[in-house]
């Protein structure tokens, strides 16, 4: 038989079939083969990374689709009711709880705002009277103590002074570990 097989089509031209030549795909060596020798660890992590993109995203998918309800599905109508009004009453509930708490808190802090002005009024009229107010809660206690017992209060001269008369820190006598003692005189130690 003729390798050149020539097919006569009726009122149309002649088409002549060839044999192909490189049947054995070795044109895809001398081509690809560099590309891949050059290019080749990365095509590997593109390909790798693309895999890991596509399993994320199916399994988000999944997820999704399991997470809400199917459309197909038939839900009884009541039981949605009921849910959503525990729901309400659930929101509802915590709602009374969170305005019970605010009006709690608003109080005492109406209470504190009103100790404060308290204190300033009565620091004031101690002020404007002439003596601090820390003075006039001292004064009160003592008065307290004074109509509770009587005592008798020591002079000032029964009191025990803090220091001799003769105390000069200076001078060194007198202390204790600490004296003081004069530097030493003559050229500073430095290195030169």
């Amino acid at each position: 038989m003729d390798d050149d097989v020539t097919i006569e089509d009726e009122g149309g031209p002649e088409i002549q079939n060839t044999p192909l030549e490189n049947q054995d795909l070795s044109f895809l060596q001398q081509t690809v083969g560099p590309l891949v020798a050059e290019y080749g660890w990365y095509l590997l992590f593109m390909c790798v990374g693309v895999y890991l993109v596509v399993q994320h995203l199916s399994k988000r998918r999944a997820s999704q689709g399991q997470s809400s309800s199917p459309s197909g599905a038939v839900q009884d109508p009541n039981a949605v009711v009921r849910r959503q009004e525990a729901l309400e009453a659930s929101r509802r509930r915590m709602q009374e709880e969170l305005d019970a708490k605010a009006a709690l808190f608003k109080l005492k802090q109406q209470q504190l705002e009103e100790e404060k002005r308290r204190q300033k009024i009565e620091m004031y009229d101690s002020m404007k009277e002439g003596r601090s107010y820390r003075g006039q809660a001292k004064t009160v206690q003592n008065t307290e103590e004074v109509s509770t017992s009587t005592t008798v209060l020591k002079s000032k001269t029964d009191k025990k002074p803090l220091r001799s008369s003769g105390f000069n820190p200076l001078s060194g006598e007198g202390g204790g570990s600490c004296a003081w003692r004069p530097g030493r005189r003559g050229p500073s130690a430095g290195g030169g």
